[in-house]
């Protein structure tokens, strides 16, 4: 609250209380609708930029080319065509996209020297990024729906995880993420910023956008937080039920070699939420942390688990290798195309 006083004469002067937002403590002449904003990164040092630009470029071309290895092998292999795969083939698309959004451009700055991003293109960035991320939480969720069926009600699964079905699941999990990711940018279009922006990221991330504005972001902070309890606390409970049955059932099976088989088909699935929900859900839900934290987490759930989910997938799958050997076959005998 800011107290103002309204003099009717010499005598007399009328005072009242009007609600003031903590964001718009600076002077008017500095509130401006600016046009580009600074991407700080890691680190300002120029000795370390080198090392960093060759760090994240390895990351990058490992995610793309053992994402994309994965769709290739899944693809070509019909004994691949099943649910699970189809989900998993998505996810490695998904991936491909995900990192996309933030590491070309983050390359970009360091190789140019430049750190600038305009707003329309912080935007966008922001907009794919949140697309992907949700697309991401949706996918490893009817992945974990997809295990839950196939080891808890082996005898209906085929019937119920139909091609249909799969499709519609995916189709749907692509609405929702398109939906959301353009409320959450309309949400930022409705922000004022002052001067020049220094992000303390290699992205433009939906909360450190937020975080810089000057007018009031209650309304933005508000939405951020029912978005992450709604879209993404819900699916990881979904999650931890799936998982919760797959482990009773397990371990009701006598046979040894089925509580192996059944198990290892979950374990990576596990490992790959496990380390993606527990960075996510720290950088959007901790207030309290650190610019240095934040752009770490940001780093392990956007670049690291893409980059290690077709280790993750593959090196526990016998399915895969035999697809991905066979895969390696066919490209030799084809050899090079003149």
């Amino acid at each position: 609250m800011k107290l103002f006083c309204l003099k009717i004469n010499h005598s007399f002067c009328f005072c009242f209380f009007l609600p003031y937002s903590h964001h718009h403590n600076r002077e008017t002449g500095n509130v401006t609708q600016i046009s580009e904003f600074l991407l700080l990164g890691f680190s300002e040092g120029p000795e370390l930029q080198p090392l960093i630009f060759g760090l994240f470029l390895s990351m990058y071309l490992i995610t793309v080319f053992g994402n994309l290895l994965i769709i290739l092998a899944i693809s070509s292999d019909s004994h691949l065509h099943t649910p699970m795969y189809f989900f998993l083939a998505n996810l490695s698309f998904v991936d491909i996209c995900f990192t996309s959004t933030t590491i070309p451009k983050m390359l970009w700055n360091i190789q140019t020297q430049d750190n600038v991003i305009n707003y329309a293109e912080c935007l966008s960035q922001m907009y794919f990024f949140l697309l992907y991320a949700q697309l991401d939480v949706f996918l490893l969720t009817v992945m974990a729906y997809d295990r839950f069926m196939a080891i808890c009600h082996p005898l209906h699964y085929t019937v119920i995880m139909n091609p249909r079905l799969c499709g519609l699941l995916v189709l749907v999990s692509w609405v929702i993420s398109v939906l959301n990711s353009l409320l959450q940018s309309l949400m930022v279009l409705r922000l004022t910023f002052c001067t020049v922006l220094e992000i303390h990221h290699f992205f433009c991330e939906l909360n450190q956008i937020v975080d810089h504005a000057c007018s009031d972001t209650f309304l933005n902070d508000l939405v951020i937080y029912f978005n992450t309890m709604l879209l993404a606390a819900a699916p990881l409970a979904g999650i931890l039920y799936s998982f919760s049955k797959i482990v009773s059932t397990i371990c009701g099976i006598s046979s040894a070699q089925g509580r192996y088989k059944a198990f290892s088909t979950c374990a990576s699935h596990l490992s790959v939420v496990s380390l993606f929900y527990s960075t996510g859900l720290g950088v959007y839900l901790s207030s309290a942390a650190t610019q240095n934290s934040h752009a770490m987490a940001s780093v392990m759930y956007a670049v690291v688990t893409p980059m290690l989910n077709p280790f993750i997938y593959s090196l526990r799958n016998k399915d895969i290798k035999r697809a991905l050997m066979r895969f390696s076959r066919m490209a030799v005998l084809k050899g090079p195309i003149v």
